[in-house]
C-alpha cells in the first residue's frame, strides 16, 4: 500500500513539475523580443494606383489589399513621402499631408511601422532638383527655416492626432546636393545645416523618440558620403541615422560590381560617425527577378550583420508600382497584379 501511495505521490509531483515547465516555456516564448530589423516598402503611389482601379492579387488570383500582400512577404515597415502643396497628377503629385496621414493610419492598422520622408517641395526632390515649394518661393532664409520647422511639426501633429508616431523621419530626400535651392544648396553648407536642424528640432519637439534620418544617394560611394558627413560634423548637423539609396541599375552595372563598396561604406559610416545606418531606398530591374532577389538578400544580410545592431533595415522603393501603371523599371510586381517572387527575399 505504501508503495502505491509513494508511486502516486511521485506521479503527481512529476506532473506538477511538467506543468510548470510547460508554463515557463509558454511565458518565455510570449515575451521573447521581436526583431527590430525593418523590412520595408515605400508605397506612396498606392492610393493613386487604387484610385485608378488597379487590381492587386494574391497567388490564388484573389483580389487582395496591397499592404496585406506586402505583409505576407515579410514587409513590416511602410515609408511615405510628403509634399507641401502637390498637384493632382497621379505620378508627380498627391502625397499631401492629409493623404500621408490617411495612408499612415491604414499601414498602422495593418501592424506596420512608419517612416515619413519630408521632401520640402511640391513634387520630387533628389540630387538633380531641390525646388522650394511655390508658397515658399519668395521667402527669406529666416522664413525658410521657420517654414521647415512649421511644416515638419504640422505633419507630425496631424499624425499624432491620428494616433501615429513614426519611428523615423527623413529631413529631406537624397540631399547630397542640398535642399530648398538656392538657399540650402550644398555649396552653402552652413545654411543647409540650419535647415536640416530645424527639421530635427521640430521632430524632437513632436516626440523625442523619433529617429531623424539624413539621406544621400549612391550608397556605394564612400567618398561622397565622407565628404558630406565630414562637413555635417564640422557644421554640427543634427541627425540620428544615415540613410542610403542603393540602385545598381542607375550605376549601369550589375549589383555584384558595387555591393562590396556598399558594405564597406555602411560599416565606415558607423565607425567614422558612430551613427546607425539604413537602406531607405533600393530597387532592381523587374525583368531580372532572380538577380533582384539575390541583390535584396545580399543587402539585407549585409545590413543585418553590421556590428552592435547599427544596421536598422532595408526599404524597397515603390515595389507595387507595376510597369504598366507607373512605367517604373525598378518596381517589383508582375503584370498579373501579383507580387514578384523577388520580394520573397524579405521573408
Amino acid at each position: 500500500m505504501k508503495r502505491i501511495v509513494f508511486f502516486l505521490y511521485y506521479c503527481l509531483l512529476y506532473l506538477a513539475m511538467l506543468s510548470c515547465s510547460k508554463t515557463n516555456d509558454i511565458s518565455t516564448t510570449s515575451t521573447a523580443p521581436i526583431t527590430s530589423f525593418a523590412k520595408g516598402a515605400d508605397v506612396s503611389w498606392l492610393p493613386q494606383m487604387e484610385a485608378s482601379n488597379y487590381v492587386f492579387k494574391d497567388l490564388n488570383n484573389t483580389t487582395t489589399d496591397c499592404l496585406l500582400l506586402l505583409k505576407n512577404r515579410g514587409i513590416n515597415t511602410i515609408r511615405l513621402r510628403v509634399w507641401v502643396n502637390p498637384s493632382n497628377d497621379a505620378i508627380n503629385g498627391h502625397c499631401s499631408k492629409e493623404e500621408t496621414v490617411a495612408m499612415a493610419v491604414r499601414a498602422k492598422n495593418m501592424g506596420m511601422r512608419i517612416m515619413i520622408d519630408f521632401h520640402y517641395s511640391d513634387s520630387w526632390a533628389d540630387p538633380s532638383k531641390q525646388n522650394k515649394p511655390m508658397a515658399w518661393s519668395n521667402h527669406s532664409f529666416i522664413q525658410l527655416k521657420e517654414d521647415v520647422y512649421n511644416h515638419t511639426f504640422e505633419v507630425l501633429t496631424l499624425l499624432k492626432n491620428a494616433g501615429i508616431t513614426p519611428e523615423w523621419v527623413q529631413i529631406g530626400n537624397e540631399i547630397t546636393s542640398g535642399m530648398l535651392w538656392p538657399e540650402g544648396k550644398y555649396n552653402n553648407f552652413s545654411q543647409l545645416t540650419q535647415l536640416v536642424n530645424q527639421g530635427y528640432y521640430a521632430t524632437k519637439a513632436s516626440n523625442s523618440s523619433i529617429k531623424v534620418i539624413v539621406h544621400l544617394d549612391e550608397g556605394n560611394n564612400n567618398s561622397k558620403f565622407r565628404w558630406f558627413f565630414d562637413l555635417a560634423t564640422v557644421y554640427q548637423m543634427q541627425y540620428d541615422v544615415i540613410g542610403f539609396s542603393y540602385y545598381p541599375y542607375w550605376l549601369g552595372t550589375d549589383y555584384t560590381a558595387s555591393i562590396s563598396s556598399l558594405e564597406n561604406n555602411l560599416n565606415d559610416m558607423v565607425t567614422r560617425y558612430n551613427k546607425e545606418v539604413m537602406i531607405v531606398e533600393i530597387g532592381g530591374d523587374y525583368t531580372l527577378v532572380q538577380n533582384t532577389k539575390d541583390m535584396l538578400q545580399k543587402t539585407i544580410n549585409i545590413v543585418k550583420n553590421i556590428p552592435n545592431n547599427k544596421g536598422l533595415g532595408v526599404i524597397y522603393w515603390e515595389p507595387q508600382a507595376e510597369k504598366s501603371w507607373s512605367n517604373y523599371q525598378l518596381n517589383c510586381w508582375l503584370s498579373s497584379g501579383k507580387p514578384s517572387p523577388a520580394l520573397d527575399a524579405f521573408l
